[in-house]
């Protein structure tokens, strides 16, 4: 059996740097650029094993909201943390980015409103612990 030709350039086998910024400081970052509303994070660590923080932002239409989202995705990308994974995008309503250790929810006003997600993790946990 013949073998392959080896068809890697220099840049591919060189490992992608790490990142040198902190998720949560190139989220909070990009949604800035991208003028996204009312941005609130909420530092969930010990509330949920999910992720550390979670983000909650608005886009002003569907079509906002989804260029927030890309956006988003290209900034993580950029800083050396992959892809994300993405849910809502065709919509644009609700769209979710899951980044690892930080979650992003980025909602059209009248959906946030709606769901009112960050009042239920800006709750105190500490009184249901057993």
């Amino acid at each position: 059996m013949a073998t392959l030709p080896n068809t890697f350039s220099p840049s591919q086998t060189t490992p992608p740097a790490a990142p040198t910024r902190a998720l949560i400081d190139v989220v909070l970052e990009c949604l800035d650029d991208a003028k996204a509303e009312e941005t609130i994070a909420v530092d969930i660590t010990g509330k949920s094993s999910l992720a550390d923080h979670m983000v909650v932002t608005s886009g002003r239409s569907q079509r906002h909201v989804g260029a927030v989202a890309d956006q988003l995705v290209t900034a993580l990308r950029e800083a050396g943390y992959g892809k994300p994974r993405i849910e809502g995008l065709p919509h644009c309503d609700w769209v979710l980015v899951d980044a690892g250790d930080v979650i992003v929810h980025i909602f059209r006003p009248e959906v946030r409103e709606f769901y009112n997600i960050e009042k239920m993790w800006q709750a105190d946990f500490a009184a249901d612990a057993h």
